[in-house]
């Protein structure tokens, strides 16, 4: 008697296989150049597509499968906070400020990494690398979603939530993170990946979505703890998309490595100066602190990137260029930013404020070789400026770095003393930097930098004011036209945390839980 065949049960591997190759064909009426004209024209040279290994080998069906179980826990959790009145739940309204910065100059960049993503998808002549794209396409407009999702609750009760979308295009500091990804979806889709795969998921929301939201959840912020951890087991996936990608790229061809270096050079400095707004954060901007960002830079990047680059040393890379900078600079960046925020509150669409003797005290223990010799005594004097009435507030808008677009406010390596400036001349033209890093890379690829938007330069040149304003006018006020032309409303989302609407509602609406009038 014949047994009837029994089918051979696929494995993962095989799988995988069938779902990512041979999804593709060779052209016979166009050639495949011009159906993929970027996969060449950075210099890379791929020999063998199919060499390329996703680790996680998910497949669709499973990735959906995947996502729902997330969503469906997620939501739950995000609406039984709201029910509950999650915002009132949090330590204190300055923590609120940090949420601001988020959903302004975060949300928005996972968007872009789902447009980018998407578009390399297409660009790749693997099949393979155009499947593990589009999935890390799907990812990220997942996280913009719920984020933003996450975050809205805060928009019915608190200031400066109300017009992000306008904000990333426009506001002073908003250009940071903007031109981080507009650098990056401008490049060739090799580059891109490193600066997203490497350098955004690995250096940048590595120390966003573990330490800083683990202070969200230190500070009673269920909704962005919620959202925070179900996207890192995301970025997982993504971090080790990029590293197989800048492996894929090394493994293929000697003549690849120069080019992947100078990209590993360029992106981990451009993302370190981006991570200066998380450094800030958690710092200033969290009343509980879960620890430092110094504590956090020598966990999530000297650590674990030192084990990296021992890794990657087999194929000829060397850790990036700049280390020993980065290495000084980790002692004051935090506190440099927030004294430069503190003096543009007015120009900012959150508030600040100056550190209480405790927090200076906490910032004491875990800065002790520069903040009580550096920054105490400065932020102790505005502290009581501001006391007898004479808060400080810079009247003057600073220079921008051309490739960071930073203002010029960090110093030079070795001495936090001197405001650390370069300069470069193209075409008859002078450009400015805030680093050694900034400037090399300018002068690297300078067509690409001369066409920045900066917003400091666009103000004076009478570029960002309000609708129907006439600068001609007797009483026209240049401050309020140009956050007219922000969306910040002046007066709610700026200024001085200390009588603050947010702060005002929030000690009211709390004093009702235990007020018997």
């Amino acid at each position: 008697m014949d047994m009837p065949a029994q089918k051979k049960k696929l494995g993962l591997r095989e799988r995988y296989a069938y779902m990512t190759r041979h999804l593709g064909w060779e052209t016979t009426y166009q050639p495949m150049d011009k159906v993929f004209p970027y996969a060449e024209y950075e210099g890379i040279k791929i020999h063998d597509w199919d060499k390329w290994e996703d680790p996680f080998r998910l497949t669709m069906d499973a990735y959906w499968k995947y996502q729902a179980e997330k969503e469906r826990k997620l939501y739950a959790i995000i609406d039984a906070y709201n029910q509950n009145n999650g915002h009132l739940n949090v330590t204190d309204a300055k923590y609120i400020n940090s949420i601001k910065l988020f959903l302004n100059g975060i949300s928005p960049l996972e968007y872009m990494a789902h447009r980018g993503f998407a578009h390399i998808g297409r660009q790749f002549p693997g099949e393979a690398a155009r499947v593990a794209c589009l999935m890390q396409s799907l990812d990220e407009i997942r996280h913009a979603q719920t984020q933003i999702h996450s975050l809205s609750n805060f928009n019915k009760h608190y200031n400066g939530f109300h017009d992000f979308t306008k904000m990333i295009q426009r506001v002073w500091y908003m250009s940071v993170p903007r031109s981080f990804f507009d650098d990056a979806v401008s490049a060739g889709p090799f580059e891109f990946i490193v600066s997203i795969g490497f350098s955004f998921e690995y250096v940048l929301t590595n120390l966003l979505f573990v330490p800083f939201v683990s202070g969200a959840a230190y500070n009673g912020d269920m909704g962005t703890m919620t959202f925070g951890f179900s996207a890192q087991s995301d970025e997982a996936r993504h971090m080790t998309l990029g590293l197989e990608a800048i492996k894929f790229m090394l493994e293929q061809d000697p003549a690849n490595v120069p080019i992947v270096q100078r990209w590993i050079d360029k992106w981990t400095w451009r993302g370190y100066r981006l991570l200066t707004l998380v450094g800030m954060m958690m710092d200033y901007m969290l009343p509980k602190r879960v620890m430092s960002w110094k504590e956090a830079w020598e966990i999530y990047f000297e650590e674990n990137g030192g084990a990296l680059f021992k890794d990657l040393a087999r194929y000829g890379i060397r850790p990036p260029k700049y280390l020993e900078q980065i290495e000084f600079d980790k002692d004051h960046i935090s506190h440099q930013a927030w004294a430069t925020f503190y003096q543009y509150s007015a120009l900012s669409n959150f508030h600040t404020w100056m550190p209480t003797d405790d927090e200076m005290d906490w910032l004491s223990s875990k800065y002790p070789n520069s903040f009580d010799k550096y920054y105490r005594p400065r932020f102790e004097f505005w502290r009581k400026e501001a006391e007898q009435g004479n808060r400080f507030f810079n009247k003057t808008i600073p220079m921008l770095c051309q490739t960071c677009q930073i203002p010029m406010v960090f110093t030079e390596p070795g001495d936090p003393t001197k405001t650390c400036y370069r300069e470069s001349d193209y075409k008859g033209s002078k450009y400015h930097f805030c680093s050694d890093g900034c400037k090399d890379i300018f002068d690297h690829e300078p067509e690409k930098y001369i066409q920045a938007w900066l917003p400091a330069h666009q103000i004076y040149q009478g570029n960002c004011f309000g609708e129907g304003a006439d600068p001609t006018s007797k009483d026209f006020n240049p401050m309020a036209s140009v956050l007219d032309y922000w969306g910040v409303q002046n007066g709610h989302d700026n200024g001085d945390f200390e009588g603050s609407d947010d702060q005002k509602n929030f000690n009211a609406w709390r004093g009702m839980a235990t007020n018997n009038s």
